[in-house]
């Protein structure tokens, strides 16, 4: 997908940026004291996995959505975050035939997180590591396509999940945001079922490009 790589080359701009602004020590405005920060954004989703079904190699297509998050900073430098996607991921299936079927995907995750810098730091990059899931629905079979008028289930993914990113901030309140993140199903992939018959494993094992607005209090 064109955007999904022109999205990923600003991001991995800018967290390639970051390291040598913060090197130089860089100093923007004060956000010490403040513990609490959500962030609204817009991630990109593209499996790295093509998932074997019924005996057939397929192509997931990956999209975008709307995502949120929150965070609370323990230190100055170690946060917990909640993210996840506001909106559903939608996927396209397809084989060497074309098209067979569509599902929806939606993750969300706990993790913690490393913020290098100091509070007056303009660019902080950051990393973490922490669990998600990924609830997933809306299977339909393609009408003209080889499983039509079949039913297709998909079960959740879950796993681990590991993030990079940048905050820059702006005013000691309002930052910008970039990140990538990695999510590796861990417990076996979930289950592709054909009326009721397993099929295969939805091994998808996403990776999500985001841009997002945050403000601290």
């Amino acid at each position: 997908m064109m955007h999904f790589r022109h999205l990923t080359l600003a991001v991995l701009a800018t967290l390639a940026i970051a390291p040598s602004a913060f090197a130089q020590e860089i100093t923007g405005p004060d956000t010490s004291g403040k513990r609490f920060a959500v962030v609204g954004g817009y991630a990109l989703s593209e499996p790295t996995s093509n998932p074997l079904i019924d005996g057939t190699r397929t192509k997931v297509d990956g999209s975008g959505a709307a995502t949120l998050s929150a965070s609370y900073y323990v230190t100055d430098n170690i946060a917990v975050e909640a993210w996840g996607a506001a909106d559903k991921f939608g996927n396209r299936v397809r084989t060497p035939n074309g098209k067979v079927a569509s599902i929806d995907t939606q993750p969300y995750a706990l993790s913690g997180q490393y913020h290098f810098g100091t509070t007056q730091s303009i660019a902080r990059p950051f990393v973490g590591l922490g669990y998600y899931e990924a609830n997933t629905d809306g299977e339909k079979a393609e009408p003209s396509g080889a499983l039509a008028g079949r039913t297709i289930g998909v079960g959740t993914a879950k796993g681990a999940m590991a993030t990079a990113g940048v905050d820059v901030n702006i005013t000691p309140t309002w930052f910008a945001r970039a990140d990538v993140r990695y999510m590796q199903d861990t417990t076996g992939q979930p289950n592709v079922t054909v009326d009721g018959a397993k099929v295969g494993k939805a091994e998808l094992n996403p990776v999500t490009v985001g841009v997002g607005l945050g403000a601290r209090f």
